[in-house]
């Protein structure tokens, strides 16, 4: 089993090198800068607005339809463009797991 070393100013969790958000280790404020480690690098953000502990922030541009990825699972789907350093939350996306009319490759009624 391999062994991910602790960094101390990591602000924020990436699972998955396929994850195009992050999850906040901390409150953030505006404009400040993030720091997360993705496919054993370590990255840097700038956040674009403030942004409370727990919630999730983009890493990668996720374009209106495309799939939000979290810990390497779908999540959901962003409603609008978001840019990296934006806010990830239900203001810009929507749950798709449990929907019929959402299901890929179901039939319109």
């Amino acid at each position: 089993m391999s062994k991910v070393g602790y960094e101390q100013d990591v602000t924020s969790i990436v699972m998955s090198d396929q994850d195009n958000v992050a999850t906040l280790l901390k409150d953030v404020e505006e404009e400040e800068t993030l720091l997360y480690v993705i496919n054993g690098q370590k990255a840097v953000l700038t956040a674009k607005q403030s942004i409370p502990f727990g919630h999730k922030i983009a890493i990668k541009p996720i374009e209106k339809l495309a799939t939000v990825i979290k810990y390497g699972e779908v999540i959901g789907a962003a409603t609008i463009d978001i840019e990296p350093g934006e806010h990830v939350h239900v203001h810009n996306i929507e749950g798709i797991r449990g929907r019929g009319d959402k299901a890929e490759g179901e039939k319109q009624r």
